[in-house]
């Protein structure tokens, strides 16, 4: 059985892309939640060799990225990428471009389960994130995604990656296209997204400096 390391539910982006591609898989895996405080802690170097989360354990061999893991676990589970070869190159692409970019829109509209929704003024920076990732979403969309509502017609890895960003833009109610807020939709109506959030919501733990409301809204 797997053994997958995640941080709090409520604000760890990169743990969630790691776990839905693990419940993606369809495999049970045993899941460790490490209380993510906001500061590195050596000590999680026990189960992962940069001490961050995700980490993915299958026996000996150890998966410590969010797009590692899920690259691991195609290897091995078949559904986790689009069977075409073109559209399986363009769905590691925009996985890779998440995986590496969107900075500003990361530190402007951290992960936060918890929150009310409630618009954020961003900065133009942040929104052009926005605007590139809805350019991602509509030409997948377009290319590929004809069988289904997610980004290739099927639910995959590529929509793990991106489940973050739903996320964002639905607590801080970022404006967006009818077709993006329908691909939102379908994310946000996977059993999986409920059970995450549904954990999240429970959690007791607050970090302030994901809490863009701090010190004026405070978690009861």
């Amino acid at each position: 059985m797997y053994t997958l390391y995640i941080g709090n539910k409520n604000y760890s982006s990169w743990s969630l892309r790691g776990w839905l591609a693990t419940k993606l898989s369809g495999v049970p895996f045993r899941e460790v939640k490490i209380q993510l405080r906001g500061t590195y802690n050596p000590d999680n170097r026990a189960f992962s060799p940069t001490a961050l989360v995700p980490a993915l354990h299958d026996g000996d061999i150890h998966v410590w990225d969010s797009l590692a893991i899920s690259e691991y676990l195609a290897e091995r589970h078949p559904g986790m990428w689009p069977e075409d070869r073109a559209a399986r190159a363009w769905a590691r692409s925009i996985a890779a471009e998440m995986h590496s970019g969107f900075v500003p829109l990361r530190r402007a509209c951290p992960m936060n389960m918890w929150r009310p929704v409630k618009r954020r003024e961003l900065n133009e920076e942040a929104l052009a994130n926005v605007r590139r990732i809805q350019a991602i979403w509509a030409e997948c969309r377009s290319r590929y995604g004809a069988d289904g509502p997610f980004l290739f017609g099927a639910y995959g890895a590529a929509d793990a990656m991106y489940a973050p960003v739903v996320a964002r833009f639905q607590t801080y109610d970022v404006e967006v296209d009818a077709p993006a807020r329908a691909y939102m939709g379908a994310v946000m109506a996977l059993p999986a997204w409920a059970e995450w959030k549904e954990a999240a919501l429970k959690e007791p733990w607050v970090l302030a400096e994901d809490e863009v409301d701090w010190p004026t809204v405070l978690r009861i």
